[in-house]
């Protein structure tokens, strides 16, 4: 392909995208398509967006593709886990062709640039980073994905589990994972020492589930800023969930927003319902980014989930009250070009010179694509179609 033809970009006037090596080299108006090459591709006017960034993905922990599995075990958080790991080695969790199927379903929801927790730990080991390389490569570099090395089940009340993700990030993860070091760990002190020392070590950075709620998780994220202050990990934290960030006094927020703000730490959400939703203005107001992701996808934890991050999008704006027109356009920067950092693409835009990673949809405009989410008919990563919604293009 060397053209995407006649499409308007984030609703502009028609125009060509010309393609070179993966990237968008001109962006130009249409050309008389009798001019064009037999690989070009019409856009027939569809809308063009950059493609949906998915920043919070479990890409190995699914049984997407397998027959349905009845939700089993206890609730809770130490239950959920026990049932993980006595059901997936039965599943084949994880697998290559069960986490393809999973990449698969992303990309034909407009995904191409990502970034996956992987689990690691000590019934696993790093055989699940290997899998989901194998699997993302078998889209010959029409995804992008950053890997978190994730410790399900605590850092360090397993022992061994610390050097484990030690050995991920020297093998290359791009960063390493925390889970509640105070619900789960009960040393949250221990547990931060513990990831900050391999991020200074391995130069990788930080992606820290933190569901610990109210005054607690605050506290937590305090001491997080502490230690990126400290060493200077500016620009080397994320925070996934963070459900107290919405659930302290608004003062609170504030001080914690600024401190983070000044250390570069982001956030992503998966917009849970039943939970006070991030306070999306005040973290744009003290500068501290955030993205959109799709946590689990009918994995062991829970059945549901579709593995579409346009769809997540839609349910934060949603349950945040989100109507103008304005607002809608920066939900969907959050979902797409704004997000292109969480997956190593900070330039991710349809601007010359980016990375040919783009979806076409029939929407009138941006916010026409975000509220009505309209099925993605043409999903293009590093200039390759990868899902075409009007030609059978990948089994």
């Amino acid at each position: 392909m060397t053209a995407v033809r006649a499409v308007r970009p984030w609703g502009a006037p028609l125009a060509d995208l010309i393609l070179d090596q993966g990237r968008i080299a001109v962006i130009r108006p249409p050309a008389d398509r009798a001019t064009g090459s037999a690989t070009d591709l019409d856009g027939g006017g569809l809308l063009a967006l950059p493609s949906v960034v998915n920043a919070h993905a479990h890409v190995d922990k699914s049984w997407w593709g397998l027959p349905w599995q009845s939700y089993g075990g206890e609730g809770t958080t130490e239950g959920r886990i026990r049932h993980e790991r006595d059901r997936r080695d039965e599943l084949g969790i994880p697998g290559v062709d069960i986490t393809t199927r999973v990449l698969t379903e992303m990309v034909s929801h407009g995904t191409t640039l990502l970034r996956s927790h992987v689990d690691v730990d000590l019934g696993l080991g790093l055989r699940g980073i290997e899998v989901v390389k194998e699997a993302v490569a078998s889209f010959d570099g029409g995804i992008e994905m950053e890997i978190v090395a994730f410790p399900q089940d605590g850092v360090l009340r397993r022992r061994g589990v610390l050097e484990l993700l030690d050995q991920a990030a020297a093998a290359g993860a791009q960063h390493i994972g925390g889970l509640d070091p105070a619900g789960i760990d009960r040393d949250p002190v221990g547990q931060l020492d513990g990831l900050f020392a391999i991020m200074e070590r391995r130069g990788c950075g930080l992606d820290i589930h933190l569901h610990d709620a109210g005054e607690l998780g605050a506290f937590e994220l305090d001491l997080i800023c502490d230690r990126a202050e400290r060493l200077g990990l500016t620009d080397k934290v994320t925070i996934a969930h963070g459900f107290a960030l919405a659930q302290v006094d608004a003062s609170r927020r504030a001080e914690l927003l600024a401190r983070m703000g000044e250390a570069g730490i982001t956030f992503t959400t998966v917009a849970p319902l039943r939970l006070p939703q991030l306070p999306w203005r005040e973290l744009d107001a003290a500068g501290v980014g955030f993205a959109f992701g799709t946590d689990g996808i009918r994995d062991l934890w829970s059945p549901y989930g579709t593995g579409d991050t346009l769809r997540i999008a839609w349910q934060f704006a949603r349950a945040s009250s989100v109507v103008r027109d304005e607002d809608l356009q920066r939900i969907l920067v959050a979902a797409t070009s704004g997000a292109g950092r969480f997956a190593g693409r900070p330039g991710h835009d349809l601007v010359e010179g980016a990375a040919a990673h783009l979806v076409l949809l029939d929407a009138e405009n941006p916010m026409d694509a975000l509220v009505r989410t309209p099925p993605r008919q043409v999903v293009i990563g590093n200039g390759m179609v990868l899902h075409d919604a009007r030609v059978c293009v990948r089994d």
